[in-house]
């Protein structure tokens, strides 16, 4: 089972030039999503909907994606996949509108306006998305992420998407973190896991501030390490039994598992955002739930790193020669 929650399906695309890429999940009908942002500088599609104080309560899928804001445009092409399969929020005697979440993370499908993934890429993720888990590392959203980006985008590592499942009390919480972050990686025993490859005694982002600040920057718009340059995004599943707020409670406090694994982390250079998709099978307390989740987060936002391969003029943690 995908994510360790029966009915949940996961599709990914990756750019020819494996320079950027998306993943899609789709729940099972019926469930219910919400989302919680953290980060200074998102980039998400239904994030009002899918708050706390949205009407909307169920989601039909979630987009996880590289290219910035041009990777949002992965969404039109699964709500019309979703259309085509019956599955969206009626409206009228007839219509249908599917409730397609997204996130998105800045990679160098950017500049390369011939990889970034639109409609087509996002169709193709619903067409051949499995209930199996998807590979970790450098593929689907995970493709351009990079991390510990602290002593500035040279001296960083490559990083990419991962999985994690952790179950207590009869219920399972699985997490799909893509891994873009602007800080440096904590093992699970208190060490580094992956540093800017600078001296450690070298001085750091937010100590010192290499991320050079621009005009652009100053008026909120993008500067070259700016908004959504630096992100965590992923997606929670779950089969417990959840409200909407409680839904957005464990999304919001799934964002401990962000700031356990990465230093700094929700930065004002960070777009850290999570969706949750509970599937609403299992009774579970939100307590449960979000503690099972922050520990999912945790761990996925580790393993993307640990299972990236160098690309692109930087070095992975899962190189052969390491």
């Amino acid at each position: 089972m995908a994510l360790g929650v029966d009915g949940v399906r996961i599709g990914t695309w990756t750019s020819p030039d494996a320079v950027t890429g998306c993943t899609v999940v789709l729940p099972p009908a019926g469930t219910l999503g919400a989302v919680a942002v953290r980060g200074a500088a998102p980039g998400t599609r239904e994030a009002a909907a899918l708050g706390p104080d949205g009407h909307v309560e169920v989601c039909h899928g979630v987009v996880l994606s590289g290219s910035s804001a041009y990777g949002l445009a992965v969404a039109d092409g699964v709500m019309g996949w979703l259309e085509e399969q019956g599955r969206g929020y009626p409206v009228g005697p007839s219509a249908l509108v599917p409730i397609v979440g997204a996130a998105i993370v800045l990679d160098a499908g950017v500049q390369r306006p011939d990889q970034r993934p639109g409609p087509d890429a996002g169709r193709h993720c619903c067409e051949h998305a499995s209930d199996e888990d998807p590979p970790e590392g450098g593929v689907g959203v995970g493709t351009g992420c990079t991390v510990a980006k602290v002593g500035g985008l040279e001296h960083a590592w490559r990083s990419g998407q991962g999985l994690a499942v952790r179950r207590a009390g009869g219920v399972t919480v699985g997490a799909l973190v893509a891994n873009n972050a602007l800080g440096e990686v904590v093992a699970d025993d208190g060490g580094w896991l992956c540093r800017a490859r600078i001296g450690a005694d070298e001085p750091r982002y937010p100590e010192v501030n290499q991320v050079r600040p621009t005009r652009a920057d100053d008026a909120g718009a993008a500067s070259p390490a700016g908004p959504t340059g630096n992100t965590v995004i992923g997606c929670l599943v779950t089969d417990a039994i959840l409200t909407k707020q409680a839904a957005h409670r464990v999304a919001d406090l799934a964002h401990s598992g962000i700031a356990r694994a990465l230093r700094p982390a929700h930065t004002k250079h960070d777009g850290d955002a999570l969706f949750c998709l509970a599937t609403g099978r299992v009774e579970a307390t939100a307590d449960l739930v979000a503690h099972l989740a922050a520990e999912a987060v945790e761990e996925a936002a580790r393993r993307g790193p640990l299972a990236a391969v160098g690309a692109h003029g930087l070095p992975g943690l899962a190189d052969p020669a390491r």
